[in-house]
């Protein structure tokens, strides 16, 4: 693989007043990490957590994978995220919101910390949640869902949140795999300027039996909406009579703090679990090397709570060290391509974190939007969720930043809690679409699956060979699927690795460049899919006899699902049942049980599907049929070698 060129410097005067000021100052950080690993992660677990009772050890890998950091060690995530700010920063914004329409709040951190009490404390005294008790939260891009993080973290509940634009079945299956005993919701929100609703969706999720025992509403758009007596109460009626003190719960460092199902490539989602004290100290570390903000910046990441990129870089990173952090409700593009631009000169942002996805989009819909606003108090541009292209790079670089602000390409998971791989803006020589190099004390590796090390523009593994703060502690519920999904693939010298998933290659200069997914799941948006999880759905579909999805390069979203679908029965091409009509009713159970997000931009009906005589689905070859790209693969083991040419005459036809 040829080098990725140009390379763009870091701005010389920004680099001046960064926090890591230049590659030599991080290699000095990566070599501290490489000689002294637990003394690394000593020095900074000491400067940047507020402590109840210290630690007594730093890192135990005794029983690994299941690991404990900061072993001994007491704390409050919600005391990281506001108390300590009280007394250099009570007037300070914690958090401006500015909702669809336009109308805009702002939170200061003494008003955070009344909000956050109150709210604790009405879970605590009204409902009797309890430290350990799981709390799903599905709700809207308001303040409120921030206060109930938080509020969770003081008392020591174990919230889950679930992206408001999952379905009822999806949110159903994840209040029961937590065994919830409370959701917080809304009776809905708006977006585009109209409302929608989110409590029906909640009501139908809870019919039957479910361990959920109460809900609480809160009132965003005000429409009409069913109550359940004895079930369902409003937080507008009850929040204001709430004490404005709560006791922070004293947690243990390795005591869980949120649950966040992500798609599998089994079809059960699975409930990542992190813990405390790894977790706030990475996310608030990456905020601060990644994106470098100051006392005086204002931050915006345009993502959602439902997503990890929510929950560290809107909510936890920036308020753990003090931030400013914009949270917005509606869509970068409306009522125009000029909303995020017009955003960024209203409140003066210093940092625009967003996904490749979008970017395409305000790119496609608004080249030339970004010159009408006034975009100067920009400093650093980052991208998350998959890989950016070189064409949008270069238009994010030279419009939007003006040829003058970092792109920080950065790479994580759900699973590693924050950022692994990415530039540094004052430090990183940046190449477009390539990720770098892995954050200081972030011990990656490239490999093959006996663990030996990959040479310059050799594709493998892409591994994290020892342990760091924020990974996963476990899959919630399910030890063995823990192991067997994280550390069952690659071993490294006999021991088992933390294998991501996903394939990268070295160039010359040591950096990564991430190649995707090397198992079945497709990011769709900057969002993982499962095939298992997508399947399961469209066999439901009573015409359905067998399905297999994969993902197909998408000009916005980066990969959208394309789905081969073997039917019971041919089609009904002069009648009601033809093509046309299953494929808009396969789209709609997924849309009814996952969400829009999963609905397929392709479905084709195939005659069979390529498998091993094992049984195996060769989804490699489907892929390669779904690109357009020729069939390199051996297809001499398939049960029926033959299917894989009509399975080409059908794509090339339809």
């Amino acid at each position: 693989m040829s080098e990725i060129k140009p390379v763009f410097k870091p701005n010389r005067e920004f680099a001046k007043e960064a926090r890591i000021k230049n590659i030599c100052e991080y290699n000095e950080l990566q070599e501290w990490a490489r000689e002294d690993y637990e003394g690394f992660w000593d020095h900074y677990a000491k400067e940047k957590i507020d402590w109840i009772e210290p630690y007594h050890t730093v890192l135990d890998e005794s029983d690994a994978p299941f690991v404990k950091w900061f072993d001994g060690g007491k704390l409050n995530v919600s005391v990281q995220c506001v108390d300590r700010h009280l007394k250099t920063r009570k007037n300070k914004a914690a958090i401006i919101f500015e909702g669809d329409d336009g109308d805009f709040r702002t939170i200061t951190y003494l008003e955070l910390h009344f909000n956050v009490n109150k709210m604790a404390n009405l879970l605590k005294n009204e409902f009797g949640v309890k430290k350990g008790d799981r709390v799903v939260i599905y709700m809207p891009m308001i303040p409120e869902v921030a206060y109930a993080m938080l509020a969770c973290a003081r008392i020591g509940a174990i919230h889950s949140i679930v992206f408001g634009g999952f379905s009822s079945e999806a949110l159903r299956d994840r209040i029961e795999d937590a065994d919830a005993r409370l959701v917080i919701t809304a009776d809905g929100a708006f977006r585009k300027e109209k409302p929608y609703m989110l409590k029906p969706v909640v009501d139908k999720a809870l019919a039957g039996n479910t361990p959920v025992e109460k809900v609480l509403v809160v009132k965003r758009n005000f429409e009409e909406i069913e109550w359940v007596e004895g079930r369902d109460y409003s937080y507008n009626d009850m929040i204001d009579r709430q004490p404005v003190e709560c006791e922070p719960e004293p947690m243990e460092s390795e005591d869980p703090l949120f649950l966040l199902y992500t798609s599998g490539s089994t079809g059960k989602p699975k409930g990542v679990q992190h813990n405390q004290a790894g977790y706030i100290l990475w996310a608030q570390m990456t905020m601060e090397w990644v994106f470098d903000v100051k006392e005086n910046d204002t931050y915006w990441c345009t993502a959602d709570v439902g997503w990890i990129t929510g929950h560290t870089y809107i909510v936890y990173g920036p308020l753990a060290m003090g931030a400013t952090t914009v949270m917005f409700e509606g869509v970068p593009t409306y009522p125009d391509a000029g909303r995020a631009w017009k955003m960024v000169e209203k409140y003066r942002i210093s940092q625009f974190y967003t996904a490749p996805t979008a970017i395409r989009v305000l790119h496609s819909t608004g080249e030339h939007e970004p010159e009408k606003y006034d975009l100067s108090s920009l400093k650093v541009l980052g991208t998350v969720g998959e890989p950016i292209d070189p064409p949008a790079w270069e238009w994010y670089y030279e419009v939007v930043g003006n040829s003058k602000c970092a792109i920080v390409d950065t790479y994580w998971q759900t699973e590693t809690g924050g950022h692994m791989i990415s530039p540094l803006p004052g430090a990183t020589p940046i190449k477009p679409g390539c990720a770098t190099l892995p954050l200081p004390g972030i011990m990656a590796r490239i490999v093959d699956v006996e663990g030996n090390e990959k040479e310059v523009g050799e594709e493998g593994y892409l591994c994290i060979t020892r342990p760091w703060p924020s990974q996963i502690r476990n899959v919630w519920g399910d030890e063995a699927r823990y192991r067997k999904s994280y550390f069952g693939d690659v071993k490294i010298d006999g021991k088992p690795v933390y294998f991501t998933g996903d394939g990268a290659v070295y160039d010359s200069d040591g950096y990564f460049t991430i190649i995707g997914r090397m198992d079945d799941v497709i990011n769709v948006s900057g969002h993982r899919m499962g095939t298992a999880e997508v399947e399961a759905v469209i066999n439901e579909d009573e015409d359905v006899a067998e399905v297999a999805v994969v993902g197909r390069p998408h000009s916005i979203k980066g990969e959208s699902i394309f789905a081969y679908v073997v039917l019971l029965k041919p089609l009904d091409d002069n009648g009601p049942r033809d093509a046309a009509y299953v494929k808009k009713h396969i789209n709609g159970i997924i849309k009814a049980e996952i969400g829009n997000i999963a609905m397929c931009d392709d479905i084709v009906f195939v005659p069979g599907l390529p498998k091993t005589r094992s049984g195996k689905i060769m989804r490699r070859i489907l892929r390669s049929i779904a690109k357009g790209e020729a069939i390199t693969q051996d297809t001499s083991t398939l049960e029926d070698p033959s299917v894989v040419q009509a399975i080409e005459k059908v794509v090339k036809g339809s």
